[in-house]
C-alpha cells in the first residue's frame, strides 16, 4: 500500500500541485507545499486501503470506482488534517481571515487532480500486472515445455533400451541354442557390458568418451559371436572425447550396421567408426561394408528413427542424421550436431 513507487508519485505530484497553487496564497510556499503533501498522502492511503478492503465486492461494482470515490471523500479530510498540522492544532477555518477560502481552493484542486492521478496509476498498474502475468505464463509454458521435452526424451530412451537389449539377448540365445562353446564367454561379456551400459541409458547427456567405450564393448561382444565375419576400426580425434553426446547415439548407428549390414552378409564385413570436428560441429559416422541399402531395404527403422528424434530433442534443427550408399556395397550413417563441451 505504501510502496516506494507510490510514495514517490504522491510526493512528486503533491509538491508540483503545491508549487502551482502557492501564488494564490499569502502564506510562504513551503507551508502550501506541506499542506499539499499531507493531502497527497491522505489520498494515497485511501487508494491503498480500498485496493484490498473489502475483500469481495458485488460483481456490478468495480473496485477502481470505489478507490476513486474514496479519494474524492478523503481529500476534504486530508485538507483539514493539513490545516490542523500546520496551525498547531487550531485550524479555525471560519475565524481566521482567508483560511476558509484557502481550504476550499486546496480541496477543489485536490479533487480535480487526485482522481486523475489515481486513474493513471490504475492503468499503469493494470499494464504492469498484465506484463507480469504474461511473463509468468511464458515461464510456466516454458517449464511445461521443458518437462514435456524431458518426458519425451525419457520415453524415447525407454524405447531404445528394450530394442537394444532384446537384440543383444537374441544373439546370446542363438549361441546357446546352437550349443556354441563360446556362449558362456559371450554371456559373461554381455553381463559386464550391461553393467557399464545400463547406468548411461538413463542419462540425458554423456560424453563421446563414454559413448565410444560402450561402442567398443558392444563391437567386441559382437566380434566374439562372429569372429570370422566382423572387423571394426575406430578413428577418433582425441580432442573431442569430452564433447557432449546424447546417450546411445553412435551405439545406435553401430548396432544398425551390425544388424542390417554385417549380419545378413555371408562374408560379413568391416565397420569403421569415425569422429571428427568440422566447422564447430561434431561429425560421427559409421560405415559398414555389409549388404547395403538396396538388398535389405534399409532405412530409418525403429532405432534410427528414435535416434533422429532424440537428436532433435537435444539439439533441435542443429542436429542431422543421414544415410548414404557406399560403393561397391555397404552403408554410411552419419550424425552431425554442435560441438559442446560438458560442464565441469
Amino acid at each position: 500500500m505504501l510502496g516506494w513507487p507510490r510514495v514517490r508519485v504522491a510526493l512528486l505530484a503533491s509538491t508540483v500541485i503545491g508549487l502551482i497553487a502557492s501564488p494564490s496564497f499569502v502564506l510562504p510556499f513551503y507551508v502550501v507545499v506541506s499542506r499539499a503533501v499531507v493531502v497527497g498522502f491522505a489520498a494515497l492511503l485511501a487508494f491503498g486501503l480500498f485496493e484490498r478492503w473489502p475483500a469481495r465486492l458485488p460483481r456490478w461494482f468495480a473496485r477502481w470506482v470505489l478507490q476513486v470515490l474514496a479519494i474524492v471523500l478523503a481529500i476534504p479530510l486530508g485538507v483539514y488534517l493539513a490545516y490542523w498540522l500546520t496551525t498547531g492544532g487550531h485550524p479555525q477555518l471560519g475565524a481566521v481571515s482567508g483560511r476558509w477560502q484557502g481550504y476550499i481552493e486546496l480541496t477543489v484542486t485536490g479533487i480535480l487532480f487526485a482522481p486523475w492521478i489515481a486513474v493513471g496509476a490504475l492503468v499503469r498498474q493494470r499494464d504492469t500486472f498484465a506484463r507480469e502475468q504474461e511473463t509468468a505464463f511464458a515461464l510456466e509454458r516454458s517449464e511445461l515445455a521443458r518437462r514435456a521435452l524431458d518426458a519425451r526424451f525419457r520415453l524415447l530412451q525407454a524405447q531404445v533400451e528394450p530394442h537394444f537389449l532384446f537384440n543383444t539377448l537374441a544373439n546370446v540365445q542363438a549361441l546357446v541354442e546352437a550349443g556354441a562353446p563360446q556362449a558362456a564367454k559371450v554371456l559373461k561379456s554381455l553381463i559386464a557390458y550391461l553393467r557399464a551400459a545400463l547406468p548411461q541409458l538413463h542419462e540425458t547427456v554423456t560424453t563421446l568418451d563414454q559413448e565410444l567405450e560402450l561402442v567398443r564393448a558392444y563391437l567386441e561382444l559382437m566380434q566374439m559371436r562372429m569372429p570370422d565375419r566382423l572387423i571394426f576400426e575406430m578413428r577418433v580425434d582425441a580432442t573431442l572425447l569430452k564433447l557432449q553426446c546424447p546417450p546411445m547415439t553412435v551405439l545406435t548407428l553401430v548396432e544398425n550396421a551390425v544388424r542390417h549390414g554385417i549380419d545378413p552378409s555371408e562374408t560379413g564385413g568391416t565397420i569403421v567408426i569415425e569422429v571428427r570436428l568440422e566447422s564447430s560441429r561434431c561429425l560421427a559416422s559409421v560405415t559398414d561394408t555389409g549388404v547395403g541399402l538396396n538388398v535389405t531395404g534399409r532405412g530409418l527403422g525403429t532405432g534410427l528413427a528414435s535416434l533422429r528424434e532424440r537428436l532433435q530433442l537435444a539439439f533441435g534443427a542443429e542436429a542431422q542424421l543421414a544415410l548414404s550408399e557406399v560403393v561397391p556395397h555397404g552403408v554410411r550413417a552419419e550424425v552431425s550436431f554442435p560441438a559442446r563441451k560438458t560442464q565441469p
